[in-house]
């Protein structure tokens, strides 16, 4: 990796690498004020500035890499840069807790009648805390997946938590009534776990490492159905890893399907079918053992267009080039 002498240059080199477009959204306040805790007055200061932001997030994560680069330290560095990563999503799980609790607050005193002033304002209050947490959250999502991203460039792999999931959200209109709030803040959880988007199914061996190829044509796909849902078997590394960092690098929802290990010697097969019955309009098969196989067959039986890569295909072009 090439060393940096300024802060402007290392942020000026991750920009160059990374996609800072969700900082826009998630850093422009839609409520007139804002208040974080009952505990606090409301508050109408400005947000962080956008740009900054991104810089700042890139800078922590990034600049570990750039200190022990060519040094002794040099592998180590991924472990630091992993819990400053980790940082941004503990605080935005802590938030979204919050969120949750006033969500219910919201929730009860909005099926009260009581056409009072002094409910009127406790349901306002209540909605005003539940915006400003929803608000934070983005913005707090918005610098852990930037300073993701940075941690995926150096380290080459992408960054995953090790509890909880990591979902990030777009800022929506805030002055709404409070039902509407709620109706629409559920809607979008359900859309940041279970994506509604055309599903592509992606699976192949843990020892897939040709990157090139698969990066190539998820891109051609995309290209063709920009809304899609990538969809992978989950493994940590080979050709699941390197759909996962494509995922990151396109911005493109990430859904992986685990085994349920309570299935046995069949968990795999059991999670064929349910990644076919998730009706894929494409997939992507790279060779690794019997479970592609009988994905593959699977999907070609239930009509979707399929993509298989072979190791011995690369092998002959490999021994062309040699």
């Amino acid at each position: 990796m090439a060393r940096f002498d300024s802060f402007t240059d290392l942020a000026e080199h991750y920009a160059s690498l990374t996609s800072a477009d969700a900082f826009a959204g998630a850093f422009t306040s839609e409520i007139t004020a804002s208040q974080l805790s009952i505990h606090d007055e409301p508050t109408a200061d400005d947000l962080p500035d956008a740009d900054a932001a991104r810089i700042v997030a890139a800078h922590v994560t990034g600049e570990i890499f750039n200190l022990f680069a060519d040094t002794r330290l040099a592998a180590i560095a991924p472990r630091i840069a992993w819990g400053i990563v980790n940082s941004f999503h503990k605080v935005a799980q802590q938030l979204s807790r919050q969120e949750d609790d006033a969500a219910r607050e919201l929730g009860e005193l909005a099926r009260i009648m009581d056409p009072s002033e002094i409910h009127a304002v406790k349901i306002e209050e209540a909605q005003r805390l539940c915006q400003s947490l929803h608000e934070a959250i983005a913005a707090i999502e918005a610098m852990r997946d930037h300073a993701a991203e940075v941690y995926r460039v150096e380290n080459g792999h992408p960054w995953s938590a090790t509890t909880g999931s990591r979902t990030s959200r777009a800022l929506t209109a805030s002055q709404i009534d409070a039902r509407d709030f709620l109706a629409a803040r559920a809607a979008e959880k359900r859309e940041a776990h279970a994506p509604s988007g055309p599903v592509v199914v992606l699976s192949g061996g843990k020892d897939w490492a040709e990157h090139q190829a698969l990066w190539d044509r998820l891109d051609a796909i995309k290209s063709r159905i920009p809304a899609m849902t990538l969809v992978t078997t989950a493994q940590r590394t080979g050709a699941d890893a390197i759909g996962a960092a494509w995922a990151a690098a396109r911005g493109v929802p990430l859904v992986a399907f685990r085994l349920n290990r309570q299935s046995g010697g069949r968990a795999g097969f059991e999670r064929n079918r349910s990644l076919i019955r998730l009706l894929p309009v494409e997939a992507v098969i790279c060779e690794g053992s019997g479970i592609q196989i009988n994905l593959a067959q699977g999907l070609r039986a239930a009509g979707v267009p399929l993509t298989i890569f072979k190791l011995e295909d690369f092998a002959i072009r490999d021994q062309a080039y040699a």
